[in-house]
């Protein structure tokens, strides 16, 4: 398990490119055969994915984080990237197909991850959250997911964005997550800026074309940065930081927050002439 700590503005303003990478920049998701787990300070989120080929993979146990299992103080959201699999919670087999996700609450003790096809794996990436109330375990399919199309094709950044781990498709104790695509020919996120300093969040994109990168932007509004990311990789962003980005292509991105509350609409905006 790998661990990030909090950075605060004044140490972030005074990091060179491979310090920020090292601090804020997840650069492994998926390995064969196995869980990844990277745990993060900001708001206690953990990051990972899974990736079984000819074997079945559970979570990690919970002695990475002083549990007696994975899910017993946790939630999790999961949506699968990858080929068509199956998620088995306390015995129970969902099949879980492309951009197919799951809420998982406080409570379940057996998560395990199984691929149809070992040649085109399943990709289980998921984010978890400490939980202070048990959920019911909700399967949300990309048909279930709420869809709010935004943006416009002049500036680059028409997209939809798609609510899984929300108020309005199920109830969950913090956790929120969904997934946002661009439409071909537009490269923009998030753009004008924001911040919540309510919530931190985490950037995973993927759907790159071979050879394509995005520039993820973050820091403060007035000293801001930027890290060059690859296809399956996670940006941590703290809750005082914007978050956006732009790529050499369109591309994907499943987005996740934990914090102070789940009011998607709680951003502090930032005025484009303030951004340096």
């Amino acid at each position: 398990m790998k661990q990030y700590y909090q950075i605060s503005p004044k140490e972030f303003s005074r990091m060179n490119t491979q310090e920020l990478r090292d601090n804020f920049l997840i650069e492994t998701i998926f390995l064969d055969n196995q869980a990844t787990i990277t745990y993060t300070h900001y708001d206690r989120m953990i990051v990972g994915g899974v990736m079984p080929l000819k074997k079945e993979v559970s979570l990690p146990n919970g002695s990475l984080i002083s549990a007696e299992y994975f899910l017993e103080r946790r939630e999790i959201g999961i949506i699968n990237i990858g080929g068509e699999g199956s998620i088995s919670i306390d015995g129970t087999v969902y099949p879980m197909a492309n951009k197919d996700g799951m809420y998982i609450g406080r409570g379940i003790k057996d998560v395990r991850f199984t691929s149809n096809d070992s040649n085109n794996p399943a990709k289980f990436y998921y984010n978890s959250a400490p939980a202070h109330i048990d959920h019911p375990t909700v399967k949300i399919t990309f048909a279930d997911a709420v869809p709010n199309p935004m943006g416009d094709p002049l500036l680059s950044n028409k997209r939809t964005i798609y609510q899984y781990v929300h108020p309005k498709v199920c109830q969950s104790a913090q956790l929120l997550m969904g997934l946002t695509m661009l439409d071909p020919g537009n490269m923009w996120n998030t753009m004008p800026a924001h911040t919540h300093d309510r919530r931190m969040e985490s950037y995973f994109y993927f759907d790159l074309k071979e050879g394509s990168k995005v520039f993820h932007l973050m820091g403060e509004p007035s000293e801001t940065r930027h890290i060059v990311v690859s296809e399956t990789q996670v940006v941590v962003s703290p809750s005082w930081s914007i978050h956006s980005g732009v790529g050499t292509g369109a591309y994907t991105f499943i987005w996740a927050m934990a914090g102070e509350n789940q009011n998607f609409t709680d951003m502090d905006h930032i005025v484009m002439d303030n951004l340096r």
